[in-house]
């Protein structure tokens, strides 16, 4: 079985929202679909869905085109969409019934999810009366209700507290544990790296990176590098061929050419008797990644 991403594209007037965007998910397991506001992840994401019209690509489940009434497909939207007036249980026995549930099998699902979401309580509450991290659960619940092969998730802990964030992390990886494919859509990065092999980088709706993160990673190879130590160390850093990013209570931030170099850095300080610290030399995180990619546009999407 396998997700795939055609040479989707989008334009709205002269605007081009999405350029020949393509991508595959190959096994089971949490793909991340990232990108800055307005870097056109929502609508990619309404285009895989069949929610709004290509101009052109195509998306195919199992070898055929992608349909989300007859797949199990499930998707929480960054947009939260309950009907604020309706209470909670009515909505789900509705949303059950677009899928195709018979009431005796929505029964049992509801049940379960309430449960392990700890939301039984609100069942007859109306989602207007809900807070917006218990109606971001019952979403959460309506989007995992049919058991969804296919599972996206649009900022999924948006909002939430620690807590629910842990609450929802863990519901993401008995998912994935069962087979499921989902692509997450986030703007924490931490939260990515934690779940994310593969990824797909979009900007101004062009892909920028694409791949398994490891191996974008082990490409770049270890050039950031922090050092702490009890005397100033400017004048080796500086002959070393260093170049200070920042500095922070944590340390000095330094962009490494090679990794010869942090050797011979780290060699001189302690021939100088300075006492080192901190000496961190590491690959590039996904954040970095991000920034240096994106350039940190804030449009909105």
């Amino acid at each position: 079985m396998s997700l795939v991403v055609e040479h989707l594209s989008k334009k709205f007037g002269d605007h081009v929202a999405v350029e020949d965007l393509s991508f595959s998910i190959e096994n089971p397991g949490v793909f991340a679909f990232l990108g800055t506001n307005g870097a056109g992840k929502s609508t990619s994401i309404r285009m895989i869905l069949g929610m709004l019209s290509r101009d052109s690509g195509t998306v195919t489940w199992k070898g055929q085109p992608l349909d989300i009434m007859k797949e199990k497909v499930g998707y929480l939207a960054e947009e939260r969409g309950l009907y604020p007036k309706y209470n909670i249980i009515e909505q789900m026995y509705y949303f059950a019934s677009i899928k195709g549930m018979k009431k005796k099998e929505a029964t049992s699902a509801i049940d379960y999810l309430f449960s392990r979401l700890k939301i039984d309580e609100y069942r007859k509450k109306r989602a207007e009366e809900l807070s917006k991290g218990n109606q971001q659960k019952v979403q959460l619940a309506a989007a995992l209700l049919c058991n969804p092969e296919i599972i996206i998730l649009d900022e999924p802990l948006s909002g939430l507290d620690p807590v629910n964030a842990d609450l929802f992390k863990s519901i993401i990886r008995e998912e994935r544990d069962s087979g499921k494919y989902i692509i997450m859509s986030s703007h924490q990065m931490e939260t990515i790296e934690e779940f994310c092999e593969d990824l797909v980088l979009l900007h101004h709706g062009k892909v920028v990176m694409r791949g398994n993160l490891n191996d974008i990673k082990r490409e770049r190879g270890r050039e950031n590098l922090t050092v702490k130590a009890d005397k100033p160390f400017g004048e080796i850093a500086q002959r070393c061929g260093m170049t200070l990013v920042e500095e922070t209570p944590n340390g000095s931030d330094f962009k490494v050419r090679s990794e010869e170099e942090a050797g011979r850095m780290l060699k001189e300080m302690l021939e100088s008797g300075i006492n080192v610290i901190k000496f961190d030399l590491r690959e590039p995180s996904l954040h970095e990644l991000f920034v240096e990619k994106c350039g940190g546009d804030v449009n909105e999407d």
